[in-house]
C-alpha cells in the first residue's frame, strides 16, 4: 500500500478504495425484500460489524463495547471487526438476511445500501438527545428521502496547511479565516510568489503521488466544482451541472497549478519544508503540527466564485434491514454515539467530534483551537442539493449511483491534470454518468 492510500485509511474520512465502489455499482438495484426491522424485545445478543482501522480506532471501538457490556446486563454486544480492504465488499456480497444488527459503513456507501435494502431507518430507535446532537452535516450524509439510516461518530474535512514561516519570507498575505479566503487568481498569485523563493520551483502539495482517479480524486476536488457553482450531480442528472463553462474554467486552473505541485512521494513534502502548502485534510494535523509548530497555520480552500467548499462525511453507524432486535441496536447506538465513546474515538483519529457537545469541548476544535476552521465549516452545511454561495461543507451525492459519480468524476480529474481539456473530459464524465442512471432508472429508492 502506498504512504498515499495508508494517508487515506488513516482519514477514515474517505476509506473507499474504487473497487468496492464499482463493485457497489455493479449490484443490483433495489431488488431485495422490503427492510423488515423488527424492534423486538430490547434484550439479549446483537451482533454488531464494524472496520478494522488504524490501532488506536479499533481500541477505542472495543473499549466503547466492552464498557457497554459490563455497564448493565440486559443487552450483550458481540463486536465483528473486518479488515478495512475487505469491509464494503463483504456488506456488498452479504444477503441482507445474514448482515448483522447494528453496522458501521463508510458514508457514500450508504444509500446504495438502502437501495439494496440492507439498512433499515433508524429515527425510531435511537433516541431524540442522540439525534438531536448529531451536528448538521453528520445528519446530512445520513438522510434519504426525510429517513435517517446513518450518524457518525466524527466527520472530515479539508483544508489548506500553510508554512508560516516560507509565506512571510515570500511576502505572502494568507487567511486568517474561512471568511477570509483566498479566491482562485489569488491563491495562484500565492504560488508564483512562492516559486520565486523555491529553490525547485515547487511550493506546492497536491497529494498527487497516488494520482486522482480514485476516491481521493473526488473527496478532495470536488470543492472546486462547488465552488465553481457546478455540483457533481443536480435532480439525478449530471449534464448541465458537472460540465459547465465555470466548472471547465476552474479545472483548467486546477491544471495550471501543476507546474507548482511537489510529487510527494515520500509523503514528506510539507513536513520536510520543501513546499509551503498543502492541500489535504485534518487527518495530516498531528503529524505536521509536530513538524512545524508555531509555524503551522490552517486556511480554507480557495474560493472559485460560489464561496469556498470543503468535503465532508465519514463513516457512520446504522441499523441491519433485518435486524429482530432494532429496539437493542438503538440503545447500543445511543451509548455508542454519547461523549465519552465520541471523545475516545476523536481522540485517538484526529478527526471532527460529529456530536455538538463533544465538537464543542474538544481541545482541537473548539473555538480558538487550532483546528477550529474545520468546525466552523461543518457548522456551515450545504447537504448534497443546496450549494449556495453561504454554506460550506457539502455532502457527496447521497445516491446509490455515487459508485459510478465519482469513478467517471475522478477520471476526468485525473485526465485533467494530466492535461486533457477540460471541457471534454466533463462532458464525456456527464454523459458516462447520465447514461448509467438511466441504465437503472435513476437509483430511485422505492
Amino acid at each position: 500500500m502506498s504512504s498515499t492510500s495508508r494517508k487515506y485509511r488513516r482519514t477514515a474520512c474517505t476509506g473507499l478504495a474504487l473497487a468496492p465502489l464499482v463493485a457497489l455499482a455493479a449490484c443490483g438495484g433495489g431488488s431485495g425484500t422490503d427492510a423488515s426491522a423488527e424492534a423486538g424485545s430490547g434484550k439479549g445478543t446483537i451482533s454488531v460489524w464494524a472496520h478494522q482501522g488504524q490501532k488506536n480506532e479499533a481500541s477505542a471501538l472495543q473499549n466503547a463495547v466492552k464498557s457497554f457490556n459490563s455497564s448493565q446486563n440486559k443487552i450483550k454486544v458481540d463486536l465483528k471487526l473486518i479488515p478495512e480492504a475487505d469491509y464494503t465488499k463483504t456488506i456488498t456480497a452479504t444477503d441482507a438476511a445474514e448482515l448483522p444488527d447494528v453496522l458501521e459503513f463508510d458514508g457514500p456507501t450508504m444509500a446504495n445500501f438502502v437501495y439494496n435494502k440492507k439498512l433499515a431507518p433508524i429515527d425510531t430507535y435511537v433516541s431524540a438527545k442522540t439525534m438531536d446532537n448529531a451536528t448538521d452535516a453528520s445528519k446530512a450524509q445520513g438522510e434519504v428521502d426525510g429517513k435517517h439510516y446513518g450518524l457518525g461518530m466524527f466527520d472530515s474535512g479539508l483544508g489548506i496547511y500553510g508554512n508560516k514561516k516560507l509565506l512571510d519570507a515570500a511576502g505572502v498575505k494568507y487567511p486568517t479565516s474561512q471568511s477570509d479566503s483566498w479566491t482562485a487568481e489569488e491563491f495562484t498569485a500565492a504560488l508564483k510568489a512562492l516559486k520565486a523563493k523555491d529553490s525547485d520551483g515547487k511550493t506546492l502539495d497536491l497529494q498527487e503521488s497516488g494520482g486522482y482517479a480514485n476516491e481521493w480524486g473526488t473527496y478532495g476536488f470536488a470543492p472546486i466544482v462547488w465552488s465553481a457553482g457546478g455540483s457533481l450531480l443536480k435532480d439525478g442528472k449530471a449534464e448541465g451541472a458537472l460540465d459547465t463553462p465555470a466548472v471547465a474554467s476552474a479545472l483548467k486552473t486546477f491544471q495550471s497549478w501543476k507546474t507548482y505541485v511537489d510529487p510527494n512521494t515520500d509523503g514528506n513534502a510539507f513536513a520536510k519544508g520543501r513546499v509551503a502548502l498543502s492541500w489535504v485534510g485534518h487527518w495530516m494535523y498531528p503529524a505536521y503540527s509536530q513538524a512545524l509548530g508555531d509555524d503551522l497555520v490552517v486556511l480554507p480552500l480557495p474560493d472559485f466564485g460560489n464561496g469556498p467548499k470543503t468535503g465532508q462525511g465519514s463513516w457512520a453507524w446504522g441499523i441491519g434491514a433485518d435486524t429482530k432486535n432494532a429496539k437493542a441496536a438503538g440503545t447500543f447506538l445511543d451509548t455508542l454515539l454519547n461523549d465519552t465513546n465520541v471523545t475516545a474515538m476523536t481522540t485517538a483519529n484526529g478527526a471532527v467530534p460529529a456530536t455538538k457537545t463533544a465538537l464543542a469541548k474538544s481541545s482541537l476544535y473548539k473555538q480558538g483551537g487550532p483546528l477550529q476552521l474545520f468546525a466552523d465549516q461543518l457548522a456551515k452545511p450545504c447537504g448534497d442539493s443546496d450549494i449556495t454561495k453561504s454554506c460550506v461543507a457539502v455532502t457527496r451525492p447521497v445516491t446509490a449511483g455515487y459508485p459510478t459519480v465519482t469513478a467517471k468524476f475522478s477520471e476526468a480529474l485525473n485526465s485533467v491534470y494530466g492535461g486533457a481539456d477540460p471541457k471534454s473530459a466533463l462532458e464525456k464524465a456527464a454523459r458516462a454518468i447520465d447514461q448509467d442512471f438511466s441504465d437503472n432508472a435513476g437509483y430511485k429508492i422505492p
